[in-house]
């Protein structure tokens, strides 16, 4: 896996990585547009972690720390490069990241129907907690 690099999204990268999550991503989100990416990059610069194999956009994830708390979010791998390790590496990263941080537990947010990313994310040594519901209001307006 030497010839992968992972690095944290450019504002110029945006707009691609927007493309990338409709081929690679399973669902949406209300703040899946470049203004709503925009926020998350000009807040966090080094948030979004981009894995790239010769130069072509393979991977990414979101490493939120909100300086209490480490979330990911929008783990993602092209369908033509998935079982490569590319996910293990983007969530090494992120990890690495957090811990540099001072993030002491990471948490992610899996679609129920899901079953690639629950068994990847499985694979990283996360695991659902069954007691926790999220809530959810989108602020409109």
């Amino acid at each position: 896996m030497n010839d992968l690099h992972i690095s944290a999204a450019t504002a110029a990268d945006l707009t691609a990585v927007l493309d990338f999550w409709k081929t690679a991503a399973e669902g949406t989100s209300i703040s899946d547009d470049l203004a709503g990416v925009e926020r998350l990059h000009a807040r966090d610069p080094h948030a979004v972690l981009l894995a790239r194999r010769d130069g072509e956009l393979v991977g990414s994830v979101i490493a939120g720390f909100d300086g209490w708390r480490c979330h990911l979010y929008r783990l993602a791998v092209h369908p033509e490069h998935r079982r490569q390790g590319i996910g293990a590496a983007l969530l090494a990263a992120a990890e690495e990241r957090f811990r540099a941080l001072g993030g002491r537990r990471a948490d992610a947010m899996v679609l129920d129907r899901n079953e690639r990313a629950q068994a990847a994310w499985k694979a990283g040594g996360y695991h659902p907690e069954e007691h926790w519901t999220r809530w959810v209001k989108p602020l409109n307006g």
